[in-house]
C-alpha cells in the first residue's frame, strides 16, 4: 500500500532527549508528519521543540497548558493525524526510531491492521532492567490476552503501529497508563482486524535516568 506516516510523540520534561529523538525520527524520509504533545514541560523542551519545528516543517507541536498525563497527551494527538499509518513513538531513547520501517512492514505490505513491537518476542538487543517490571507486564499481558483471546507478549510496548481510521474512530475513556490495557480491548473487538507483533529492541532507562 501507498502510505503517508504520522507519529505521535508525547513529551513531558524530556530536554535531556527531545533533540536527539526528534532527530532520529527525521532521519526516516517516509515521515509526513511528527506530532508532538508538549504536556506542560517546565524545562527548556517547549523551546527545543520550536527550533525543531522552525526546522522541520512536517512537526506539529501541540502545546498542553496543565499536565494531564500520556492518555490525554495521545487522545489530543489521534485528533491530529493527517496520515493513514500512525506509529506512537516516546520522547525518550528507549525505543529506536530505526526499528519504525521494521514495525511499520506488515501494515504497509497489507497483512496487518496492527502491530504491536514486542520487547519479548525474541527481542534482539535490549538493557538488562527490574525484574518487577518485567513481571507485572507479564501479568497484565495475560490477563488481558484472557479476556481477548488475543495471543500477545507486551501489550505495554510503547511501539505500536495503526491504520490510522482505527485509531480516529477509537474513544477512548481510561486515564493515565490504562490506555494500553484499554486500546488492546478494543481492537480485539473489531470485526476482522488483523493484529502482528514484531520483535524490537529496548534501551531502558533506570529510575535516576527518568
Amino acid at each position: 500500500m501507498s502510505f503517508k506516516l504520522s507519529i505521535i510523540m508525547p513529551a513531558f520534561n524530556e530536554e535531556a532527549t527531545i533533540e536527539a529523538i526528534v532527530r532520529k525520527v527525521m532521519k526516516y524520509n517516509d515521515v509526513h508528519q511528527l506530532i508532538v504533545i508538549n504536556d506542560a514541560s517546565t524545562d527548556r523542551t517547549p523551546e527545543i521543540l520550536k527550533s525543531l519545528a522552525e526546522e522541520f516543517h512536517c512537526i506539529e507541536v501541540i502545546d498542553h497548558l496543565n499536565n494531564s498525563g500520556k492518555t490525554a497527551a495521545l487522545k489530543l494527538g489521534f485528533t491530529a493525524i493527517s496520515g493513514n499509518v500512525v506509529v506512537i513513538q516516546d520522547a525518550d531513547l528507549e525505543y529506536d526510531p530505526e526499528e519504525i520501517p521494521a514495525l511499520i512492514g506488515p501494515i504497509v505490505k497489507g497483512l496487518a491492521d496492527v502491530v504491536y513491537g514486542s520487547r519479548f518476542r525474541i527481542r534482539k538487543t535490549g538493557r538488562v532492567m527490574y525484574f518487577y517490571h518485567y513481571l507485572a507486564n507479564v501479568m497484565l499481558t495475560f490477563i488481558s490476552n484472557l479476556f481477548t483471546n488475543l495471543n500477545m507478549t507486551d501489550i505495554e510496548t510503547c511501539y505500536k503501529a495503526f491504520k490510522s481510521p482505527i485509531l480516529q474512530n477509537m474513544i477512548i475513556t481510561s486515564k493515565r497508563f490504562g490506555i494500553e490495557i484499554e486500546m488492546t480491548s478494543k481492537i480485539a473487538k473489531l470485526p476482522g482486524v488483523r493484529v502482528f507483533e514484531v520483535p524490537i529492541s529496548y534501551y531502558g532507562r533506570s529510575y535516576e535516568e527518568g
